[in-house]
C-alpha cells in the first residue's frame, strides 16, 4: 500500500509515523511545501523574547532523522498543488516543475492558516506580520531590531497574548487591540479581568471592543475604528484561524463549517479514500455534540495517530475534542477547557456556575499563591459543560484534571470524590477541584443559593442588602458601597442587629466564610444569599465599584 500525507507538523507527522509502527511493509510519502516538516509551532512566540535561545530547538525532528527511524519519504518545499481523487493522484510542484505522485490512501493535515482581515493600507504596510511558521519568525526577528521600540498586537486571544508577552520582555512598548469587550475571549469576562490586569501590571497597554481599520505611513500608523492613531515600529495580526482547505475545495471534498473539511468517525473525506485531520477539519464539540473548528496541538497530533489506525484496520473513532487550552501572561497563568457560561448558555444547556479561590498549595507552606477556578455546570443533573482558572502556579493541574473529568464523564458529584497526591509542597488535602465540587454540590443539593458578580447592583437596587463578614482590618483593601459589616466570629452573637424580614446578600474575601454565614442564617430563619466570587472576585472584574479608605 502507498500512503501519501499531505502537510507535516502535528497531524501528518503523527499519522505518518503511527503509520510506520502499523505497516512496515507499506511505502510513506509526506510532502510538506515548507522547509521544515516537523516544528514546533507553540514555541515560536518564546523564541522572540530569547527564552528559547536557539532557533534548532524548534525543530523537532528532520527528513534525514525521519527516514533513518522510521523509514518515511519526507519532502520538505514541495507542494501539492492538485488532488485528482477519481485517478488516485496528486500534482506536486517543486521548484517550478510539477510531477504526479500515485496513491492508495490520501491523508490532508494542511492546518490552518491566520485569518488576515482586509484593512485598508495592509498592502503598503512593511512592518505588519502573522505568526504560522518558521519562515514567518524569521521575518518577525528581522524586524526585531534595536531600532524598534513600539509594537502593536491586534488579537488577545492565546497566540496574541504570548506574543505582547514575548514582545514586552524583548524590551518593547506593547499595545494590545481586542475586537471583543476583553482580553482572552474563549475566557468569560471575570476570569479574563485577571489577565488583563496583569497585562497593565506589565506595563502592555490594553484597547478593547476596537479594532485596526487602517494602516497608514507604510504600516507605522495603526489607525483604529474609534479614530484613535497607534505608533508601531512591528504589528502582529492575531485575529483567528481559519481551515487551509484550497486543495480540498478544488477537489471536490465536502466542506462544512466556516471551510473545514467535513469527516467522518474515521476521518475519512467523502472520498473515501482521501483522509483528513487536525485544524483543517471540522469536529464535533463533544460536550454538545456540535460542529466545531478547535486548532489546538493535542487534538490534531490524536487525530493523526487515529486516522493512521483506521487505516491499518484498527478500531479507533474520532470522539470529538473539547477544546482544552492554557496561556501563561508575565507571572499568571489563564486556562480553559470545555465550554464557557457564555458559549454553554448560546448552545441553550441549563447553566449554573461556581468559583472557588484556593491555594496551590498547602497554605501554610512557604510560597502558597492563590487559584481561582470558575465551573460551569448543569446543577440538576450535575454535568460538568466546562472549567477556567487564573493563577500564578498550579491552574494547569487543575484544569487537566477537570478536563479530563469531562471527557470521562464525570459530574460535580464526584469531584469531591477524587484522590490526589498530597504534601505540603505541592498541594492541600482538600484540593481547590475538591473544593469546587462540594460548592457546586451545595448549590444542586439546595444547601446554597448564590448570584453572580453582574447581578450584585440589581439586586441591591431591589433592596436587599449586603452583609459582609470580613474582619474590619480586611476593610482597608476596599469595602462595597451599600454595606454592612459584621465579622463571621461575631455573627451568632450580633444576629439581632439584623432584620428577619429582610432579605440578605452575604459576603467575604473568597466565598468560604460567607458560605458558613449563609448556614447559619439560613437556619435562623434568614432569607440569604451568597455572592459566588465574593469580594476578591468582584474587586478583580469592577474595582471602580468600590470604596477605599
Amino acid at each position: 500500500m502507498k500512503i501519501v500525507v499531505v502537510g507535516g507538523v502535528a497531524g501528518g507527522m503523527s499519522a505518518a509515523t503511527r503509520l510506520r509502527r502499523l505497516m512496515e511493509d507499506a511505502e510513506i510519502v509526506v510532502f510538506e511545501k515548507g522547509p521544515f516538516v516537523s516544528f514546533a509551532n507553540c514555541g515560536l512566540p518564546y523564541y522572540v523574547s530569547g527564552e528559547i535561545a536557539e532557533r534548532d530547538q524548534l525543530l523537532v525532528q528532520t527528513p534525514e532523522a525521519l527516514k533513518a527511524r522510521f523509514n518515511l519519504d519526507v519532502w520538505p518545499m514541495h507542494e501539492v498543488i492538485e488532488i485528482i481523487p477519481q485517478e488516485h493522484k496528486v500534482k506536486v510542484l517543486h521548484e517550478g516543475a510539477v510531477s504526479e505522485e500515485s496513491y492508495d490512501k490520501l491523508i490532508l493535515s494542511p492546518g490552518a492558516k491566520p485569518f488576515i482581515p482586509a484593512i485598508k493600507g495592509m498592502d503598503q504596510a512593511e512592518n505588519v506580520f502573522s505568526l504560522r511558521n518558521l519562515p514567518d519568525l524569521d521575518r518577525i526577528m528581522a524586524a526585531v531590531t534595536d531600532q524598534a521600540k513600539e509594537a502593536v498586537v491586534i488579537g488577545a486571544g492565546f497566540i496574541g497574548l504570548e506574543m505582547a508577552e514575548n514582545l514586552s520582555k524583548r524590551g518593547l512598548k506593547v499595545t494590545i487591540v481586542e475586537k471583543a469587550p476583553h482580553v482572552l475571549p474563549p475566557l468569560d469576562e471575570e476570569m479574563a479581568a485577571a489577565v488583563q490586569n496583569e497585562l497593565l501590571k506589565q506595563g502592555v497597554k490594553v484597547i478593547t471592543s476596537q479594532s485596526a481599520v487602517a494602516f497608514e505611513s507604510q504600516g507605522k500608523k495603526v489607525v483604529l475604528e474609534d479614530g484613535t492613531e497607534l505608533t508601531s515600529d512591528l504589528t502582529i495580526l492575531s485575529v483567528g484561524v481559519q481551515p487551509e482547505n484550497t486543495l480540498a475545495e478544488q477537489a471536490g471534498l465536502e466542506l462544512g463549517l466556516r471551510g473545514g473539511i467535513v469527516v467522518n468517525e474515521n476521518y475519512q473525506t467523502n472520498e473515501p479514500d482521501v483522509y483528513a485531520v487536525g485544524d483543517a477539519i471540522v469536529v464535533k464539540q463533544q460536550i454538545t455534540g456540535e460542529d466545531a473548528l478547535i486548532s489546538l496541538a493535542s487534538p490534531a497530533n490524536r487525530q493523526g495517530r487515529q486516522a493512521a489506525d483506521a487505516i491499518a484496520g484498527l478500531n479507533r473513532k474520532n470522539k470529538g475534542s473539547i477544546g482544552t487550552a492554557i496561556v501563561r501572561m508575565f507571572d499568571l497563568s489563564a486556562a480553559s477547557t470545555g465550554l464557557s457560561e457564555r458559549t454553554a448558555k448560546l448552545a441553550g444547556l441549563d447553566v449554573s456556575v461556581v468559583h472557588v479561590i484556593g491555594k496551590d498549595h498547602a497554605g501554610y507552606y512557604p510560597g502558597a499563591t492563590d487559584v481561582s477556578l470558575k465551573l460551569v455546570f448543569n446543577a440538576t443533573t450535575g454535568d460538568i459543560y466546562g472549567a477556567q482558572g487564573v493563577g500564578a502556579k498550579g491552574v494547569d493541574k487543575r484544569i487537566d484534571i477537570l478536563a479530563t473529568a469531562i471527557k470521562g464523564g464525570l459530574t460535580i458529584f464526584d469531584l469531591p470524590e477524587l484522590e490526589f497526591t498530597y504534601a505540603p509542597p505541592f498541594g492541600s488535602a482538600k484540593d481547590p477541584v475538591n473544593m469546587l465540587g462540594y460548592a457546586a454540590m451545595n448549590l444542586a443539593e439546595g444547601l446554597s443559593h448564590s448570584i453572580q458578580w453582574h447581578e450584585l447592583k440589581q439586586e441591591l437596587a431591589s433592596g436587599k442588602i449586603l452583609l459582609d463578614v470580613r474582619n474590619e482590618a480586611e476593610l482597608s483593601n476596599g469595602r462595597f458601597k451599600q454595606s454592612m459589616n459584621i465579622p463571621l466570629n461575631q455573627l451568632r452573637g450580633r444576629i439581632g442587629e439584623l432584620d428577619p424580614s429582610q432579605e440578605y446578600i452575604v459576603s467575604c474575601h473568597s466565598g468560604l466564610r460567607s458560605y458558613v454565614a449563609e448556614r447559619i442564617l439560613v437556619q435562623n430563619g434568614f432569607k440569604v444569599q451568597n455572592l459566588d466570587g465574593a469580594f476578591a472576585l468582584y474587586k478583580t472584574v469592577l474595582p471602580e465599584e468600590l470604596d477605599y479608605v
